[in-house]
């Protein structure tokens, strides 16, 4: 029975990239107008994916990066996202600032210090405690 397990996950694998994938276009649509913080909250909508597998959350991080690095104005950006991103959102940084990659750092730590001031430690603390819903 392991093996029926493994090919329902791998189902489940797919149709999640088939989401991930339709997420990902209107997200381009919006970025092309300019409309940064209406895409970040699109990619933030359902994340991190109910899943395992590592191609979902990377195709997920691939679309919530591209969110992440259109956004110029950080303060306006908190203006508009709603409280309930923000745990996500803080899981999402700590996920760029671990790739090492210069320009990706730079801005997660521009989000990161305007995330902290506005949501306190607690999203910190979460966001690291939650090992379940990794991204």
């Amino acid at each position: 029975m392991a093996g029926t397990e493994e090919f329902v996950e791998a189902d489940n694998a797919e149709a999640i990239i088939t989401r991930i994938e339709q997420k990902s276009r209107k997200i381009e649509s919006l970025l092309k107008q300019y409309k940064p913080v209406e895409a970040l909250k699109t990619a933030l909508e359902g994340s991190p994916p109910n899943t395992r597998d590592e191609r979902c959350k990377s195709a997920n991080w691939i679309m919530v990066h591209r969110a992440i690095m259109a956004i110029k104005d950080v303060d306006g950006m908190f203006s508009s996202l709603d409280p309930e991103y923000y745990d996500i959102l803080m899981k999402y940084l700590y996920r760029g600032l671990s790739t090492g990659d210069r320009p990706t750092c730079d801005q997660c730590l521009r989000i990161h210090e305007k995330l902290t001031e506005r949501a306190g430690l607690g999203c910190i603390l979460r966001s690291l405690a939650d090992t379940v819903n990794t991204v």
